[in-house]
């Protein structure tokens, strides 16, 4: 735990759909900076994705409501920005910590928490607070890779959903990956959509698939913006050709209404390898089609 003198936040700019909190408002979902790439086995820099991605979201902004959706985020949806999670340089246990006691504050507040990261490690912790609370959770993962990896580390962004299995964090028959275009495992327990099966594929088709599959289980939604190709996601640390293009993704992603979204992450942005901010926009962009989800999912 942290002591009397360490302050689990640190200031950051604030996400442009969100008002700068301390979680003191009854949000109904809080966002959070996790400026960590410790875990990265390709190219560093995932840590200054939070930043960017907020610095971006500026571009968004301005319009009353997001096209295509009918409403105005900012009208239905009580969002928080606490900045970024505190942790020691070069401390990845106690990184992991820090993010395990903030994403239990959040869930005490009866919040969903949004997470920036980040390498994929971050997703890990957040798992294991939120399972800690409510019990193991189905998992949506956009990925060109599926972390699944054996063969890593504890703090290994490419052995997260291994760990996360080993651990008891996931549903039974309730794991989509989706995007892969490496190399994985034909043992997985995991329902696996390659890349190539949706290059053609229908959003709306893919939707249902994941509907029928996820049912009302509570769902935790994580986006790696390597799962987009590199043409149009060119800021991120493990680029692999071949990935999915945006409007389909934005498409697939707002037609996933009525499913049960527990948490959601945007992950593996990499600002040094980006080019005029377009996979922060991305990212951002994401972030707040994400949030209309969950906006959705509010009686």
């Amino acid at each position: 735990m942290t002591n009397a003198n360490y302050s689990l936040y640190q200031p950051a700019n604030t996400f442009v759909f969100a008002s700068k909190s301390k979680m003191d408002k009854d949000p109904d979902v809080v966002i959070a900076g996790v400026p960590f790439d410790l875990a990265t086995s390709g190219r560093p820099g995932a840590r200054f994705a939070p930043t960017a991605i907020r610095q971006a979201s500026a571009n968004l902004g301005w319009e009353q409501r997001r096209h295509p959706w009918k409403f105005s985020l900012r009208r239905k949806l009580k969002i928080a920005d606490v900045g970024d999670v505190n942790f020691s340089h070069g401390d990845a246990p106690g990184a992991m910590q820090s993010v395990r006691e903030h994403i239990s504050k959040v869930m005490d507040l009866g919040a969903i928490p949004f997470t920036f990261g980040g390498d994929h490690l971050v997703t890990l912790p957040v798992l294991q607070a939120m399972v800690a609370k409510r019990g193991p959770v189905a998992l949506l993962h956009f990925d060109a890779h599926t972390d699944d990896y054996s063969g890593g580390s504890e703090f290994d962004h490419g052995s997260v959903f291994y760990h996360a299995r080993e651990q008891g964090l996931l549903l039974d028959g309730k794991v989509m990956q989706l995007g892969i275009r490496t190399d994985h495992s034909s043992k997985t327990p995991f329902e696996v959509i390659p890349a190539e099966q949706l290059w053609h594929a229908k959003a709306t088709d893919i939707a249902e698939r994941i509907k029928q599959t996820m049912g009302d289980a509570p769902v935790y939604l994580t986006f790696d913006i390597d799962c987009i190709d590199p043409a149009f996601a060119p800021g991120t640390g493990t680029p692999v050709i071949g990935g999915l293009s945006p409007h389909f993704i934005l498409e697939l992603l707002r037609q996933l209404q009525g499913l049960n979204f527990v948490g959601m992450d945007v992950v593996e942005v990499c600002p040094a390898y980006d080019h005029s901010q377009i996979t922060s926009l991305l990212a951002a962009t994401l972030t707040t089609d994400m949030l209309y989800l969950l906006a959705c999912q509010k009686v």
